[in-house]
Formats: structure tokens, sequence, C-alpha cells
């Protein structure tokens, strides 16, 4: 017997086929762990019967369940290029629709933000390109052979330049589910799969010690080692362990990466702190007769706001930026997380509202406060995040 410690633990992840149906997993669905927390809580009914006394005398069993979690992991370095990152079901689960992988394409020509390949590159309108260490995305599709960017490129991109492989998420009506497998040391400790994963809220906030997502939400189940039972999560057993295999991979410094606003593109060096929101508005299906668990998850409206603080300049850029928020002109925002190929995030949002700054004079140097600037867009295209 031994006690089990906090960091003999490691997670994967998986995309469900149907809602709470766990699958299988294999090294390659490794991610990073932080933090779990998965808590389930059975739903308390008041007892109206006269039972002799003022003594709660107990609930009867297969009470409804809720169950809620939360879950922070790293961006690490994403290495097999051909197939979605280890922790992509998360996002897609938080996104809804098939991400897109582009495998890159080589530069025939560019003029500014235009960009055109050497044979057609099979872009879609928002899809992300990379190249030099950077992520970007298409503006615009100008013809089979040519794209526009959000903004320009720093590096310089010349003929025979190669574009790098991205994969693009992009948001989608409904939402599909996930499936986190929690295990430890040893292996007669208590192992769980959280089961039937929607994530309600993703979050990246940048300028940390480290680049890190979050996601939290609703989930249909807990599945452990212990209590597992035939059937449970349509499994017939609790499944082992994939077989170790190494598991190298870099994280990010939280201080690496661009930020780009404004009609006009303009790369903002000066933001102290930035933080972007998604939220789902999630609810689960858990009032049907006959199951004490979730049969489903719907998505309501979705919410995407962008915070950040900058210092303030007494240039043209800080100074149009200011402008759009008191004549509430919609601009682009682009994020790009880390500065390496392989290690790279990008989230863009063609059309943001910002709010009014807020000075904030009671530092040396004068910032601004911008809270809850919200994105819109048409159609399932205010947000697409990316890697490369």
């Amino acid at each position: 017997m031994s006690y089990v410690l906090s960091n003999a633990n490691r997670w994967y992840c998986g995309l469900e086929s149907g809602y709470g149906q766990v699958p299988s997993i294999t090294n390659a669905n490794r991610i990073p762990a932080i933090k779990l927390a998965a808590r389930q809580q059975l739903e308390k009914t008041t007892r109206r019967d006269k039972t002799g006394g003022r003594t709660f005398v107990g609930t009867p069993p297969g009470g409804r369940k809720k169950t809620a979690f939360s879950l922070s992991t790293y961006l690490m370095s994403w290495s097999n290029t051909a197939s979605l990152p280890a922790y992509g079901p998360l996002f897609q689960a938080a996104m809804g629709s098939t991400p897109l992988l582009h495998a890159g394409e080589i530069v025939a020509s560019t003029s500014g933000v235009n960009i055109s390949f050497s044979a057609p590159h099979g872009l879609a309108l928002n899809q992300a390109v990379s190249s030099g260490g950077e992520i970007r995305f298409v503006a615009n599709v100008v013809d089979p052979a040519t794209i526009t960017t959000n903004a320009p490129f720093t590096t310089t991109l010349t003929a025979g330049s190669a574009m790098n492989p991205t994969v693009t998420f992009f948001p989608g009506t409904q939402l599909p589910s996930c499936s986190v497998f929690d295990y430890w040391d040893p292996a007669t400790a208590l192992q769980r799969i959280v089961s039937g994963m929607g994530v309600d809220q993703f979050t990246l906030d940048v300028n940390g010690d480290y680049q890190e997502f979050q996601f939290s939400g609703m989930a249909q189940d807990i599945i452990d080692s212990a209590s597992f039972a035939n059937g449970v999560g349509q499994l017939s057993a609790f499944p082992a362990e994939p077989a170790l295999a190494p598991f190298n991979y870099s994280i990010v410094p939280g201080n690496l990466g661009q930020i780009w606003m404004g009609i006009e593109p303009n790369r903002y060096a000066t933001v102290t702190e930035a933080a972007l929101r998604l939220q789902n508005n999630l609810e689960a299906r858990a009032n049907e007769f006959g199951s004490s668990i979730p049969q489903f998850i719907s998505p309501g409206l979705r919410k995407v706001t962008f915070d950040f603080k900058l210092f303030e300049q007494d240039n043209q850029a800080t100074m149009e930026l200011y402008q759009a928020a008191r004549q509430q002109s919609s601009i682009p925002v682009m994020l790009q997380v880390g500065q390496t190929t392989g290690q790279l995030f990008g989230a863009y949002m063609k059309s943001v509202l910002p709010e009014v700054p807020e000075v904030d004079d009671s530092q040396q140097l004068v910032q601004w406060k911008v809270s809850g600037s919200r994105a819109q867009g048409s159609n399932n295209d205010e947000l697409v995040l990316a890697f490369a």
C-alpha cells in the first residue's frame, strides 16, 4: 500500500462518436496534465413523507446525476502534422465543426498581404496559413491560386518559400462531445474517465508564465475503475492505459506572440495582458424520464469576448483604436501565441466591437483597459482557432 502522488498522472483525450460513448485511445491521444477537476453531485430532492420524527432517513438511490469539469493544459509542440494535435478533440468540442488540415503550399509571388501559390491552394475563408514562425488567416480568397491574409507576414516571403502545415477549428451549430482518461500510478489506484464532456467555456490568458488552455463545462458521467459496471459508457470493461511510450514535447513561454488589430492591421507590441473567452451557453438534456444521467447537450447563443490591457502611446494606431471604440466601429483582431513553427496557436476574430478603454493612470505609465469587447459574425464565423 502506498500514497498516490499528484504528479504520477497521465491524461488522454478522444472524440466521442456518440454522446457518452467512450472512444478507444492510443499513445497519440496523450496530452500534458496540469489540472483536471471533475465533480459529480446527486440531485437532492425533499422528502415529504411523515416518518414519526425529525431525523433525516435518507434518499433512495438512482437519482439524477450532475457532473461538471474544468481542465487546464499547456500549449505543446505539434509534430505529427498529418493528424490533429492530441488535444484536438477538446478544441473540436469547444468549436463544433470538423477541423481543416492544410499541408502547405509553395509560394509563387507576393504583393503586400496577397499571396499567390504555384498550385491551387484549396484554402477556405478564415483558414490559417503559416510561414517563418508566424500564423495568419485567409481574409479573402481571390482565386484558386491567390489569397489575401488578414495581416502581413513580418518575415519576407519570396518565390519558392514553403508554407507550413496548419489545422483550423471553425465554429459549428452543434457541438460534439469528448472523453478524458485520467490514469494514475500505481495501477491499483483509482483510474477515471470523464465521459460525455461538453465544453461550455474555453479561455486563453496571454502573457502568463506559459501558454495555457482552460476548458470547463458539463459531462455525462465519471466512470471509475473501482465501481465500473458492464455497459457504462458503452464499455464492457474498464480500459487499460495504453503501453507507455516516450512523451517528448515542448511548451511555450507566455510572453511570446503577436497581436494585430485595426481595420488597417497594426501589430500592437504594447499589450500587457489579454484574455480570449468562448462561451457556448450549454444546457444538458437531463430531465428525461428513465435516465439518471444527461442524454445530450444543447448549445445556446455563442459568446466570444476579448479583453486586453495596453500602454497608451500618442501614435496613430493607438488613437485609431480609441476612435473605433467611440464610433462603435468593428475591427478585426488576430492573436498569435508562440513564435516557432510547430509551437504556434492562433485566434482570429474578423469583426470585434471594441469597448471604450478605461484609462488607468495609477502606475508610472498610463494603461488602457478594454473589457468585454465582443466578436460578431454572420454564420458561424466570429472566431476561428488554429495550430501551426
